[in-house]
């Protein structure tokens, strides 16, 4: 019992108790360090309307402190252009980068893999000492040539530029534009190299630049036949199938799906997006760029939304039907009644098993504020949150969706985040694949949140009984009995002691 009392009052930080708890994790740091980390630490107040009132993002890592973050052509070739299937995406540098990059995010995609979609390959210059030395510019042309010849049925190749790239100055723009002359397709050159930028997000920027200037403007002109109701959904990766159960809820209210980006997508959808009458944006970080051009040189408006959980999918799908005419709001609200029986057993089966259980998130891209409402239709409580790359304007959205005293980090240290798992003692965290393992060591439950352990979808009605499945899971597995977090080791001993 008096655990159970220590913890729960761990659990429940007030504003003045979590601030003390981040003086208390700085204590550690040499003063320039000290003085740099708590810029990146806050204490979530609601009542700011601008989170640079109170927290620093996109700034760079402190060198010699751990970061989780990836790199430019991470988020570019990862994240961009990597999972647009019909495309063979090239990775112009050593072989590390393009392996490490292929088939790690589960965007799931139809098609037969090397005949018309590439997305898992590993298309790679894979540069030598002797390529530094005398440029790799031929090596890259010879590369385009063969690929297309060997994958003749590939509708376009990129050219994702590793860092060495940028070091030695070879003209990918010069070959591309030679390439795709050649070919008659297009050949996407993208200077991505893992060095711009403070992270991955410098990389979506980049990317979805050269989308603006290559891809884009191509179709410019070109007739469509549209229809009143076509969207695209854009910033979804179709991570476990995602963006199928996303899509499967706006055809049941009416709309066409015209383009998925880039999750199961092709160049040409890419291409027909100008032509749509509404841009529905999901990863706000990796995709705004892009959608800001199409608002402002085409004039579509982009609308964010949420299909994590009831709650948000319902909002989202109003907020959605609410800018078509009224056969749309009606095909709406049926298709919210339809799933609602779903829904409510869903919550009546495990909301009594999840209910005032705490939850640490520590993710990439949306998902420390757009999971945080399916976290809470299930009764559990995220009592801290924060982004391996996001920018101000991420943090100006999760104000709004976590509680007053919660935790905020930026770019958060491995030493950090332990440190507050220890003293806020929440029962599950999550995290990316870097964290796992530590966590699972620790005794304390786990969820992979960047792409959903193995299992999925989590968007849609659909996949909000898969996450609640997953999450219960996760904190029912008895092997958490034979484990014990750090909290409780002590209390153990000393009863041990005592016995």
């Amino acid at each position: 019992m008096g655990d159970r009392v220590r913890r729960k009052k761990m659990t429940t930080l007030s504003r003045e108790e979590t601030e003390a708890l981040i003086a208390e994790v700085l204590e550690v740091y040499p003063e320039k360090a000290k003085k740099d980390r708590s810029k990146h630490l806050a204490v979530n107040d609601q009542s700011i309307e601008q989170s640079k009132k109170c927290i620093t993002s996109n700034r760079k890592s402190l060198p010699g402190v751990m970061t989780v973050r990836g790199c430019a052509y991470a988020g570019s070739r990862g994240v961009v252009w990597g999972p647009i299937k019909d495309m063979i995406h090239i990775s112009h540098g050593p072989i590390g980068c393009g392996q490490y990059s292929r088939a790690g995010r589960r965007n799931y995609y139809v098609g037969t893999t090397g005949v018309d979609t590439f997305s898992t390959m590993n298309f790679t210059s894979d540069f030598q000492e002797k390529d530094i030395v005398f440029g790799g510019d031929k090596k890259l042309a010879k590369l385009i040539e063969e690929v297309d010849q060997l994958f003749p049925l590939n509708k376009g190749i990129s050219v994702q530029s590793e860092c060495p790239i940028g070091l030695i100055g070879d003209d990918i723009e010069s070959v591309s534009k030679k390439a795709s002359a050649n070919l008659g397709k297009p050949v996407v050159p993208v200077r991505c190299e893992g060095f711009r930028g403070v992270s991955q997000s410098l990389g979506h920027h980049i990317a979805n630049d050269t989308i603006r200037d290559w891809v884009l403007d191509k179709r410019d002109g070109n007739t469509f036949e549209s229809t009143p109701y076509d969207v695209s959904i854009i910033g979804d990766y179709n991570i476990g199938g995602d963006a199928w159960s996303s899509r499967i809820l706006l055809e049941e209210m009416g709309l066409r799906v015209v383009s998925q980006w880039s999750g199961d997508g092709t160049i040409a959808e890419m291409m027909n997006t100008p032509k749509v009458k509404l841009n529905l944006l999901h990863c706000y970080r990796s995709m705004n760029y892009i959608s800001r051009h199409m608002e402002e040189k085409y004039g579509i408006p982009y609308l964010e939304y949420n299909f994590f959980g009831p709650t948000k999918i319902i909002e989202s799908l109003r907020k959605i039907a609410a800018f078509f005419d009224d056969s749309i709001k009606e095909k709406c609200e049926a298709v919210v009644a339809r799933y609602q029986p779903m829904m409510d057993a869903i919550i009546a089966k495990y909301k009594p098993r999840l209910q005032g259980k705490k939850v640490m998130l520590y993710v990439g891209g949306l998902r420390p504020r757009h999971i945080i409402g399916a976290y809470e239709d299930l009764g559990m409580e995220v009592v801290g949150t924060g982004y391996e790359f996001a920018h101000n304007d991420d943090y100006d959205r999760t104000i709004k969706e976590m509680g007053s005293a919660t935790l905020l980090y930026d770019d958060v240290t491995g030493y950090e985040l332990e440190e507050f798992v220890k003293k806020i003692r929440p029962d599950m965290v999550g995290s990316g694949i870097k964290e796992k393992y530590i966590y699972q060591k620790m005794g304390i439950p786990f969820r992979q949140m960047h792409s959903w352990d193995y299992s999925g979808p989590y968007h849609g009605y659909d996949g909000f009984a898969i996450f609640a499945r997953d999450m219960d899971i996760a904190l029912s597995n008895p092997v958490w009995g034979n484990l014990v977090p750090p909290w409780k080791k002590a209390v153990t001993e000393e009863v041990q002691k005592a016995a």
